[in-house]
């Protein structure tokens, strides 16, 4: 199979004109942070690698060029997560990833479903639809059924797919000079995906994040809860404990008059992706118990800023429908999850996440997973992992377990971040940058920072 799917493409690279000169203007100019413009460009591959669906897909892909004032090293391609996120995601830290890495291009592509380049419901994730590249209500009936009525073409979405993308484009747009690729949360598994897939030649993979080892169930996304309830409780004395159960049995429920009918749990559990808000938990929880609420407005305003901050651009909104196919037809091994078994396992929880909730409720045409899933790379660059302590969206324990089994296929380093978060160029970036240039420039990455 992987013979197969590397000629298909080999044929696609040929047949497509565009070479890395092909960079130019944005459809959708960006000023980020102060630096010059960035360039664009976007091309046309395969809708399906295996040959089994006719069609293409046109992926858009953004650089930012080194600096006149550095020397140019080579190229840091930037994978972002979701699945489902956008290469827009990195944009507002483009300063962290030039520091991370001098001297490199920053190539952001979108993956399929994403972005710029084409969607799942083309129609109802435009620019110019009703909520632009986000979903708007009454939009949710037209974009399900357009999957359904060419399930086909909505399995072709899928991670192996993706991998032969991203190693389609590396390939097309390599440049003289390095070539890396960071990636971080489903970015990981996506760019370990490409090292099966294919024989692309790189100098090296930063893994931010890195999923738990998809030949174990129990760290799938159905058992979301699980995690984000061990970290945030991890965080909490015994007290503190005992006061959050007490809150959460009473029937007074002082938090409504700040966030609504949500669920408090769910709250706090968003707070622990931002360590600056997840410090304010306890005290939180006693202001609370005293029935004040101040603070928890104070914290829902600065939680919608953070949020602001990760997606100013038209194009950051994550694609919901590919996050539903991908999540649903891989990353869920509870094809049968039920909303009552959903709350079933949240029922004693602290801090619980939504994720097993959508799962449960997801609607879409799901593909079968491949003979790729569950399986390692048989070989790979030097590579580097580098992962948080209190990560509550990939856990740090299954890090550990996936670097084992990563260890077998190549030079792999570990790099742990004391009381880092998720994505840890925004949540620990003195972290990440020590680490990842470290790791650029062949010299010793620290086995442990504290970015508490």
């Amino acid at each position: 199979m992987k013979i197969k799917y590397l000629l298909l493409t080999l044929v696609a690279l040929f047949a497509n004109p565009l070479q890395a000169g092909s960079f130019g203007p944005c459809d959708l100019e960006l000023n980020v942070a102060g630096f010059s413009s960035s360039t664009c460009a976007k091309s046309k591959l395969p809708l399906d690698y295996a040959g089994n669906v006719e069609g293409s897909v046109e992926l858009a892909i953004r650089k930012f060029t080194v600096e006149e004032s550095v020397q140019r090293r080579g190229q840091i391609w930037l994978i972002h997560g979701g699945p489902g996120e956008p290469g827009a995601g990195f944009y507002p830290f483009i300063e962290v990833f030039r520091a991370a890495f001098e001297g490199f291009d920053l190539i952001v592509p979108d993956h399929r479903g994403t972005g710029e380049s084409t969607r799942l419901c083309p129609a109802e994730e435009s620019l110019e639809s009703e909520a632009g590249y986000a979903m708007a209500n009454s939009e949710w009936g037209a974009c399900i059924g357009s999957m359904f009525a060419n399930p086909e073409r909505t399995k072709a979405f899928s991670i192996t797919n993706a991998a032969n993308d991203l190693a389609a484009l590396i390939e097309q747009y390599r440049e003289p000079g390095e070539v890396y690729v960071y990636a971080v949360s489903y970015g990981t598994q996506l760019t370990l995906r490409m090292m099966q897939v294919s024989e692309s030649k790189l100098d090296g993979i930063i893994l931010d994040g890195l999923i738990p080892p998809e030949s174990m169930p129990e760290w799938d996304l159905s058992y979301r809860t699980a995690l984000v309830d061990d970290v945030g409780r991890s965080l909490l004395s015994e007290k503190s404990i005992g006061q959050y159960q007490q809150l959460l049995a009473s029937e007074t429920n002082v938090w409504h008059d700040v966030i609504g009918s949500g669920d408090i749990r769910q709250f706090m559990g968003t707070l622990l992706s931002f360590p600056e808000l997840r410090e304010r938990i306890p005290d939180l929880i006693d202001e609370l118990v005293a029935g004040h609420t101040d603070l928890l407005t104070d914290t829902m305003i600065e939680l919608r800023e953070a949020h602001h901050r990760l997606a100013p651009y038209p194009q950051s909104e994550p694609s919901i429908p590919l996050v539903m196919l991908i999540s649903g037809s891989e990353n869920n091994s509870r094809r049968n999850l039920s909303a009552e078994t959903v709350a079933a396992e949240a029922k004693d929880a602290l801090f619980i996440h939504p994720l097993p909730g959508l799962l449960a409720s997801a609607s879409a045409p799901f593909y079968d997973r491949d003979n790729y899933f569950g399986q390692v790379p048989e070989r790979l660059p030097r590579t580097l992992i580098i992962h948080g302590t209190l990560d509550p969206s990939t856990p740090y324990k299954g890090a550990k377990l996936h670097a084992e089994l990563l260890d077998k296929a190549g030079d792999v380093r570990f790099s742990t971040v004391i009381g880092g978060a998720h994505f840890l160029p925004v949540v620990a970036p003195e972290c990440f940058i020590k680490a990842a240039s470290a790791f650029v420039s062949t010299d010793e990455v620290p086995e442990h920072c504290d970015s508490l």
